[in-house]
């Protein structure tokens, strides 16, 4: 039996999820909690095999696993048009280094590993290199995204596409890893493809952590949940 604790907060499209769920996977018992300090204690609850986020806030369940795991970082898995991506970091106070970014980049590749898949790796920045000189932050984020591309390959032996703030031909191009220059911008990058175009998404899966915690929108959809827990109910499975 796999449990799977799941939040219920305001938006309950979270609850028909999980019903439709269970009479999918007749081997999963779903713990539902809403409380995001008993959801935070769920992740490392030996019981429980994983947990998601569902509609509850994200910022005191995060606060209290960085207290923990002050390395967390996470990234999204989006499905769009029949190609399936991750897109890191997606947190507003993630990546910001060289270091956290490729940090995030060597998770992202042991994942898309883990599922069998051969990672593609694009960094992204501000803006392309023609634009160089424009402002202080075009010129830091072009250096940056060049000295992170490099350091991936370094550290991974895999190839690497420095995209820059081309996101679109990466896209194109089938990378199935794509590094935001922060996570502000991949939170936007996330919004945009998933909440306002309607890309499918699986949710953000939590890096640094031995234990499976699945982040997601307040604002996700049925099918949004669902997705989720397949995904959720995938890994736990491994």
């Amino acid at each position: 039996m796999i449990t799977i604790a799941v939040g219920v907060g305001e938006n309950k499209n979270i609850l028909e999820a999980c019903d439709i769920f269970k009479t999918q996977k007749p081997d999963v018992n779903m713990e539902l909690i809403e409380n995001d300090e008993k959801l935070a204690k769920s992740i490392s609850d030996k019981n429980i095999n994983a947990t998601i986020r569902g509609s509850l806030s994200a910022s005191n369940v995060l606060k209290q696993l960085k207290e923990s795991y002050p390395k967390i970082s996470r990234a999204t898995y989006i499905n769009g048009e029949g190609h399936e991506f991750l897109i890191s970091s997606v947190g507003i106070d993630e990546g910001n280094t060289l270091e956290e970014k490729l940090n995030i980049a060597i998770h992202c590749i042991n994942f898309m590993k883990k599922l069998e898949k051969t990672p593609k790796i694009a960094t992204l920045s501000y803006a392309r290199p023609g634009d160089y000189g424009r402002s202080k932050e075009i010129n830091q984020s072009l250096d940056d995204t060049e000295k992170l591309s490099k350091l991936i390959e370094k550290h991974t032996n895999q190839k690497i596409e420095n995209q820059c703030v081309l996101i679109d031909q990466a896209i194109k191009n089938k990378c199935n890893i794509l590094i935001a220059p922060n996570g502000i911008v991949g939170n936007t990058i996330f919004r945009t493809l998933v909440l306002l175009n309607s890309w499918p998404s699986f949710g953000a899966i939590t890096f640094g952590i031995n234990e499976i915690y699945i982040d997601t929108s307040r604002d996700q959809s049925t099918e949004g949940y669902l997705r989720s827990l397949e995904l959720a109910y995938k890994l736990a499975k491994l």
